[in-house]
């Protein structure tokens, strides 16, 4: 017996604002968050000066620094997603859930917070171990957000730590669904978060797959755009407080949406190229998973990260398995690619967008790369959908790919 999996809580950090009123005004004013970085002039050697920072972000009024001291910066931003996530879903003061231990995490990022690998940088070289801390692992370890959040809760279920690179935050969301579908847990906080560095850009930026438009940094990155030069890294978090539905119901929740398929797999064939076969089976299985065909689906929500080979492959990994011009569009033209923390705030502002039936057009979209597979691209304009089902689909490096499925009727 499977038990159904609703929203009942979300919020993230982001290049725009870390709330969905604000953020949507500024997309829709014709705002991105991506920046010339004139801090890395003759810093470092890097081909690209892009990138979408958080701007003015701080814990500091709202957590003692006891609680601060083992988080980093993206621990810190993961925290901040899901204080306001539990918040919105009334359980952030439920000790009891919290220590019951029907109350786990799945979260995840590439990597942990960089400045505190300096110091075993620096003993590895010279020997010296005075720059590393009692915190110094905790914070750069890959599950930081997953465990400084289960700590600062005091929660005692189960935890999921996700490190699967750009898919990190949406294989959090898709363990945290089927651990409540299964009925592991009843409630999960799930997402993913990710700090920007220079060297997150720099393992783009070697592989020629960043965007060099530095002197226009309001017209890049442009996915799915026949004139994209690549991607622009970002940052950022985005938590969903997952429940199982009865247990929602019984105590009042306002239930946001429901997530009702979930898939992920692996190329098996290249670290760095994608496939769009096996890239087309993981949104089969999702589609297979909650029980729908390619004609249930209203939008897409697309991976779209403004690289040559990406965008080829998944627009035909789409068209496979829809076999028609499916709505699509992407975030990262607003956003960059915030890599372990996308696909959670990519299915955040998803289930508002789908809560207004309104899409906001992919930023830079212009021209549509006619090598691109034949989908319905959204530019220029947001665009009107009663939208019952949304898919959400992210692809990593390693060939990982997911697919999760959402589902909002009003409730």
């Amino acid at each position: 017996m499977t038990r159904r999996v609703v929203v009942t809580g979300m919020s993230g950090i982001t290049a725009l604002g870390n709330d969905w009123p604000t953020i949507k005004a500024r997309m829709q004013a014709g705002e991105t968050g991506i920046a010339r970085m004139s801090e890395w002039d003759d810093k470092y050697d890097l081909r690209t000066r892009l990138a979408a920072p958080v701007p003015d972000f701080s814990l500091k009024t709202r957590f003692n620094r006891k609680q601060l001291r083992s988080m980093g910066r993206v621990a810190q931003m993961a925290v901040a997603a899901t204080d306001d996530a539990l918040e919105m879903a009334g359980l952030r003061n439920d000790t009891a859930l919290f220590e019951g231990g029907r109350l786990g995490i799945a979260y995840g990022s590439s990597f942990g917070s960089t400045p505190p690998v300096l110091g075993f940088t620096r003993l590895m070289e010279h020997g010296d171990s005075n720059a590393i801390t009692a915190t110094s692992y905790i914070q750069m370890m890959s599950h930081t957000a997953a465990v400084n959040i289960g700590v600062l809760y005091g929660i005692t279920g189960r935890i999921i730590p996700t490190s699967t690179a750009c898919t990190s935050g949406s294989m959090g969301i898709g363990y945290a669904y089927e651990a409540i579908k299964y009925g592991k847990q009843d409630v999960m906080i799930a997402g993913g978060a990710e700090e920007l560095c220079p060297t997150m850009v720099a393992v783009f930026d070697t592989l020629f797959a960043t965007s060099v438009s530095n002197d226009a940094p309001e017209a890049t990155p442009r996915p799915y755009d026949v004139k994209r030069d690549g991607l622009v890294i970002g940052e950022g978090a985005g938590t969903l407080i997952l429940e199982e539905y009865e247990h929602a119901k019984a105590r009042g929740a306002k239930i946001l949406g429901e997530i009702v398929g979930f898939a992920t797999n692996s190329d098996g064939s290249h670290i760095t190229h994608p496939a769009s076969k096996t890239m087309a089976r993981t949104l089969q299985g999702a589609l297979d998973d909650a029980g729908l065909s390619g004609s249930d689906i209203d939008i897409v929500s697309g991976h779209g990260t403004a690289t040559d080979h990406g965008d080829i492959a998944e627009s035909e990994a789409t068209r496979a398995v829809f076999d028609r011009a499916v709505p699509i569009h992407t975030l990262k033209g607003h956003f960059g690619h915030s890599l372990g923390a996308c696909g959670a705030i990519e299915a955040w502002l998803g289930l508002e967008m789908m809560r207004e039936s309104n899409f906001v057009a992919t930023a830079n979209l212009s021209e549509v790369d006619p090598a691109c597979a034949e989908l319905d691209y959204i530019s220029g304009n947001s665009r009107n959908i009663q939208a019952e089902h949304l898919m959400s689909n992210n692809f990593a490096f390693g060939g990982i790919n997911t697919s999760l499925i959402f589902r909002f009727d009003g409730y």
